[in-house]
Parts: C-alpha cells; sequence; structure tokens
C-alpha cells in the first residue's frame, strides 16, 4: 500500500551507525526506500540515491547531509551509506520545515539517531537567497521548481572555475553565466578572451566585440620579456646575446619620446611610445659600434624580424606605424568597458591572431588587468572579471609548459589578484592540463560532465570535502547539467541550466553531417571564396 506524501516525509528512513568529523556511515531502510520512490515529492522520491539530501534531527535543529555512496549490507538486508555533513538549520515548529541554514557543523548526532529524507520544501528553504546578490542560472535537480542561484560576490570575489568536456554545452552555459551577471550589473567591466570567436554571436547587442580588424592595441604597451618573445627567434646561449641587445636599443628609441624625458628615469618595461623605425635605427647604430671581426648575427635577426613584422599585414592590428601615438588611456577605457556605454563586456576575438603571437596578446592583455588594478588602488578603481577561455592553452601543467609569459601572469592573477580586484574565470576541457595549484585558487568550481578520468581525479583534489558525494555523479551528468560548489554556493549543489535564447547563445554548436552532405550545389564557388580568404590570411 502506497503512503501518502506526509507519511514518507515524515517516516524515518535509517539511521546512523558511525560518526566522523566530515561524515559519517549510516544504515538505510530499503522497504522504506522503496515506498518513497512512489512519493510525488521529487526529492523524496530520490532519498538515499547518491547525490541525494538526508536530515538528521540533533535537539532542535537539522543537520542535512548528502549522499556519497551506497553498498549492500548483506547481514540485515538492507543499505550502508556514507555521507558529508553539508550544514545546519532550525526546526518551525508548526510546520516542521528547515529555516535559517548556515553552512558546517556545531552539533553532531549520535549513532542510532534517525535519518529522514528531506522535502522539496526544506530545499527551498536551502537554497533561498539569504539577501545577498545572486544570480539564477538554473533548477535545482532533483526538482523542477526550485531555482539555483550563485552569489556573485562570492563567486567572483574569489575566482571560478567551469569545467566540461567537449560537447556538454560548456560555451552556451558560459554565455549564460555572463547574460546573466551582465543583466545583474549593467554597469560592470568584463574582459574576456575569446580564441575561436564564438562568442561575438552571443554579446552582439551588449558587449563590445573587439578583433584583429578594430583591436588596436599598440606595440610598445609590451613589457621587455613580451617584446622578446615577439622579436626573438634564437635559442640558447644565442638568446641571451640577443636579448642583451634588445634590451639596450629598446630602451634607447623609448628614451627618444618627450614623456621619457619628463619622466625623469625609464626601463625597458615603461609603457613609453617609439617608433619602431627608431628601434630599428638603435639595431643598426649597435651594430656599426662592432669591430669588423665581431659577429653581427644577433644584430642581424632583430633587424630581420623586424622588417619581417613591419611588413606582414597580419601584425598591423598591432605593429602598425599609426599605433605610435599615445593613446594607452584610451585603449585601456575600450577593453575595460570604463565607461561601459552599456556594454560591459568586451569580447576579445584572438582567433584572427597570428599563431606565433597568440600567448604574447593575451599576456599582454591580463598583464594589462593587474597592473591597472595594482597602479590604480589610490584611486580606488572598479574590480575587473577576467575570463579566459580554453584556458589550459594559457595556463598549461609543467608538462606541457613552453615557458611563455601569459601563464606567469595568470597564475600571478589566480594567486594574488583578488587583493587587487580582479576576479579571475577560468573555462576549459581539461582540467588536468592546468597549472597545478590554479585550479585550487577558484573559490568556486562548476562542473560539467568530465569524461576522462585524469580530470575527473583532479577536479575531486580541487573541490571541498562536502561535495564529494556530488563529484561522483560528475560521469552521469546530461548535457547542460553541472555540479556547482565553494563559495558561490550554500551547499554543493546539481543544476539543470536554463536554456539560453538563440540570439544569445555562442556560435558554438556541432556541425550536422547528416543535413549538409545531404545539399549539392554552390562547392565550386565557396572553394573559391575560401582560397580568396586564406591567402588574404583575414586582411
Amino acid at each position: 500500500m502506497k503512503k501518502a506524501p506526509a507519511d514518507n516525509a515524515t517516516q524515518p528512513i535509517g539511521v546512523v551507525l558511525e560518526i566522523a568529523g566530515s561524515g559519517s556511515q549510516i544504515a538505510l531502510d530499503l522497504e522504506r526506500l522503496n515506498q518513497c520512490m512512489q512519493d510525488d515529492d521529487p526529492s523524496i522520491a530520490l532519498a538515499g540515491q547518491v547525490g541525494s539530501q538526508i536530515k538528521i534531527r540533533v535537539g532542535n535543529s537539522w543537520l542535512l547531509a548528502s549522499v556519497r555512496n551506497q553498498r549492500q549490507d548483506r547481514r540485515q538486508n538492507g543499505i550502508l551509506a556514507n555521507i558529508d555533513f553539508l550544514g545546519e538549520g532550525q526546526e518551525e515548529k508548526l510546520t516542521g520545515k528547515i529555516h535559517g541554514f548556515r553552512r558546517g557543523v556545531t552539533r553532531y548526532p549520535v549513532p542510532g539517531a534517525l535519518i529522514y529524507p528531506a522535502t522539496t520544501n526544506d530545499l527551498k528553504q536551502i537554497y533561498a537567497s539569504d539577501g545577498r546578490s545572486n544570480i539564477q542560472v538554473g533548477t535545482v535537480y532533483p526538482t523542477k521548481d526550485i531555482r539555483a542561484g550563485i552569489y556573485i560576490d562570492a563567486m567572483l570575489g574569489k575566482h571560478f572555475a567551469l569545467l566540461g568536456s567537449t560537447g556538454t554545452g560548456k560555451s552556451t552555459s558560459a554565455a549564460l553565466i555572463l547574460h546573466r551577471i551582465c543583466e545583474a550589473a549593467p554597469e560592470g567591466h568584463i574582459v574576456m578572451i575569446d580564441p575561436h570567436g564564438e562568442y561575438s554571436a552571443a554579446f552582439k547587442t551588449n558587449g563590445q566585440i573587439l578583433d584583429v580588424t578594430n583591436l588596436q592595441m599598440p606595440y610598445w604597451l609590451l613589457n621587455f620579456e613580451e617584446h622578446c618573445e615577439v622579436l626573438l627567434t634564437s635559442r640558447g646561449n644565442d638568446r641571451q646575446a640577443d636579448s642583451d641587445i634588445l634590451a639596450k636599443c629598446l630602451l634607447k628609441a623609448r628614451g627618444k619620446n618627450r614623456l621619457a624625458e619628463t619622466m625623469g628615469k625609464i626601463t625597458v618595461d615603461s609603457p613609453i611610445p617609439y617608433l619602431l623605425s627608431d628601434l630599428s635605427n638603435a639595431v643598426q647604430d649597435e651594430m656599426g659600434k662592432l669591430d669588423k671581426a665581431t659577429n653581427t648575427a644577433p644584430f642581424m635577426r632583430i633587424k630581420t624580424k623586424l622588417d619581417e613584422i613591419k611588413a606582414d599585414p597580419r601584425y598591423q592590428f598591432m605593429f602598425s606605424g599609426m599605433l605610435v601615438g599615445d593613446t594607452m588611456a584610451d585603449f585601456l577605457s575600450k577593453v575595460f568597458r570604463m565607461p561601459g556605454d552599456g556594454k560591459p563586456i568586451s569580447i576579445i576575438d584572438v582567433s584572427g591572431v597570428p599563431s606565433d603571437i597568440t600567448s604574447t596578446v593575451v599576456a599582454v592583455l591580463s598583464r594589462l588587468v593587474f597592473d591597472f588594478a595594482i597602479w590604480g588602488r589610490d584611486e580606488q578603481t572598479r574590480p575587473i572579471l577576467l575570463v579566459c577561455e580554453e584556458a589550459h592553452r594559457y595556463v598549461p601543467n609543467e608538462a606541457n609548459a613552453d615557458g611563455s609569459s601569459v601563464g606567469t601572469i595568470l597564475s600571478r592573477i589566480a594567486k594574488e589578484g583578488r587583493k587587487y580586484g580582479i576576479s579571475l574565470g577560468l573555462i576549459t576541457q581539461r582540467p588536468s592540463d592546468l597549472a597545478e595549484g590554479v585550479l585550487s585558487q577558484c573559490g568556486t568550481i562548476i562542473s560539467m560532465r568530465l569524461n576522462n578520468d585524469r580530470d575527473q581525479a583532479f577536479v575531486k583534489a580541487a573541490m571541498p570535502e562536502g561535495a564529494r558525494g556530488f563529484l561522483d555523479s560528475i560521469p552521469a551528468l546530461r548535457n547542460r547539467e553541472c555540479i556547482i560548489c565553494g563559495e558561490g554556493v550554500s551547499i554543493p549543489i546539481r543544476v539543470a541550466f536554463d536554456n539560453l535564447e538563440e540570439v544569445k547563445r555562442p556560435a558554438s554548436e556541432d556541425p550536422s553531417f547528416v543535413q549538409l552532405w545531404s545539399k549539392a550545389g554552390g562547392e565550386e564557388d565557396a572553394v573559391h571564396r575560401t582560397v580568396q580568404r586564406w591567402r588574404s590570411q583575414g586582411v
């Protein structure tokens, strides 16, 4: 006979067997679980299952826990399970509901304490906003009507990471989160590095789209290390000789600007405009001072590379003679959205940037965010959110490190950025390829399905203890579902993301082979147009 929903909610489903600091072991009644499965309340129907919530009475309060795993107890014909404690709340005397929920445990139950299923009403109280600013991104599993909110200040204040294998809806989910942040903070300052040109379509109405056609990033904003990455082609001992020459010539070129005269002392890293011709002439002058027997190869390498970049139209967005003016303030205002003019996010599309300097361009943009925050402390400048898609390309682990400056600056932002009002958002499909320690600096982790065992293990190591029961379900998540844990939520939650309107989605959908291969006609013209774009290299 099926019990009424109210009976299932008030009847115990098991007992506590063993208590530990972060969790404990419980025994579940198999017959009671079968009765709960027929309940109309989805949270009760899933009671006892891995990832579900249960509650334990301790005095006049309720202790909430998540079921981590299950195994059969053959001796008692029941189920043994381990649970992770999430938090506690008081009981309303008239209704019996949980209210005033808070993370952490102050009083533990004793072995033999009864276990009850958490109801949808309980979960509503637990997941309800406590007055802090939040963005709602979906619904809490397994309910249909409880909204999942993420606390904006907590998530951005301590960085966040969005993880998920290819095809899980990661790009659309990232667009959803950023759209919600823009709606909640229309005067925000968000900079997104977009390596594939996906997000331009998603933020056409409320974002500033910057690519090689309109970025106009002055070359003289590069510091000395970034200059070396672009202009030096040598390796080993030759590179040290080349860098010494470049440092001397770059300082001389910067010193010709009137700004240098008013500032007094400058360094090779000072963002002082200079003429490319002045740098080339300085290299030529230094070469002219050599004795005849001295090797001129280092000077010729630098000069040849400089001439090559000046003549290559692909580098014009950065190494153009038109960018010699002192436009630093205007450039920062444009990229950082200060003022925002109703467009709080700037999408930096680096898909058209030559591959050999893509990492350098990302490094410059990231460093400008960091330096601006440091030198703007006295002005109490507004915080900036830097979002990095395909983060494993730019902050790789030691095995994949190529020595580029972008990994260094992003790692520094991860460790120190929040002190200066910089928030870092990392989006990646390969978290195990990220630099060690970077993921652990992210206070909020949003994990979609991960198919790779190494990635799953890496994420589990970075997540807090109470999320273990949820983490085991990562391989079983459906598309557009995720586990959210950390500072941005009250307790770890499994969320089904909202549908995003078509016009707000990134251009990241996989092509339909059947549909495209069933059409014919126009291929010859398409090939000619492709070849034309290929030869022009987007110029």
